[in-house]
């Protein structure tokens, strides 16, 4: 995950919004408890000035939405990379996945590496510097979401409608996947952003599904019907989220960047896959990182 343009933000911004009434006192503390539980700091936002989210000088943000897969003991890898980029005046977002083998530097280790490894040497810190020296693009803001959360989440929500573009079915636990538009739950959303050897896009037909999931959730939690277990949901995401947001800047991008996710554009990273050292690698040229770069740009200007 965003307000209105990520899971944690899609959620957290219907539910700013209902805190209005004799329900407000309770709902308003509530949520600001979730998001101060979510609250994990980078080293570098004491010296780093952000971006302004209000008024007629607010800036366009960028934000490193990291799917980890965490276990105890393990801090898991970063499978899932999305960048996204909010512009409240031009009301547009961009959304682009780095794909987890992209061969790259990983900043602070001093090594080259897939690109999904820099969150297991070093968690969010080392994600979001890696991911900015990628694109050569600045990171504003990241939001880390246990993979596991998200099925917790759509079912929270009462699930989602995605447009699948294949049929298959999940032999692991069951599930059938149609052709066209369908309902999903919380267990049936996960088999869906994980599925990848059943597309014969292997790993960029999933996260395309990832794309469709996150637009599913944003949407969902626009709308203030979808609401009807919010200490359930607070719950999922102060316990299975992190970001460097605040509250008061959670609050700021839902009342001045709500209008970005009706006006969605995205985008794949190509790249050409290469054994080294007996390690497959996505190799992405530098001309293509350039053109990504570009994009990235004009999305924020």
């Amino acid at each position: 995950m965003l307000k209105k343009t990520l899971v944690i933000i899609g959620c957290l911004v219907g539910l700013l919004i209902v805190a209005t009434g004799g329900y407000a006192y309770y709902l308003y503390h509530s949520v600001k408890t979730a998001a101060n539980n979510m609250h994990e700091p980078l080293k570098r936002d004491e010296t780093k000035p952000k971006p302004k989210l209000t008024g007629e000088a607010k800036k366009p943000i960028s934000i490193l939405l990291l799917g980890v897969d965490e276990r105890k003991g393990d801090r898991g890898r970063s499978d899932t990379m999305i960048v996204m980029t909010l512009n409240p005046k031009k009301n547009s977002m961009l959304m682009f996945n780095i794909p987890r083998d992209t061969r790259t530097e990983i900043v602070g280790k001093g090594t080259v590496d897939k690109i999904n490894h820099a969150y297991a040497f070093g968690g969010p810190q080392m994600a979001v510097d890696s991911a900015e020296k990628f694109l050569n693009v600045p990171i504003d803001y990241y939001i880390k979401v246990n993979m596991e959360a998200l099925s917790q989440i759509v079912d929270s929500l009462g699930g989602i409608t995605v447009n699948n573009t294949l049929s298959w079915k999940d032999e692991e636990n069951g599930h059938v996947y149609k052709k066209g538009e369908i309902s999903l739950n919380g267990s049936e959303t996960l088999g869906f952003v994980r599925m990848r050897h059943q597309d014969a896009r292997g790993d960029f037909g999933r996260q395309e599904r990832q794309r469709q999931v996150i637009s599913a959730i944003v949407d969902k939690g626009a709308h203030l019907s979808s609401f009807t277990k919010i200490d359930d949901i607070l719950d999922v995401l102060g316990n299975q989220v992190k970001t460097n947001l605040t509250f008061d800047e959670m609050k700021d991008i839902q009342k001045n960047y709500a209008g970005v996710r009706h006006h969605v554009e995205s985008f794949e990273v190509k790249g050409q896959g290469k054994m080294i050292n007996n390690i497959w690698y996505l190799l992405v040229s530098d001309q293509e990182r350039k053109q990504i770069t570009e994009k990235v740009k004009q999305s924020l200007s």
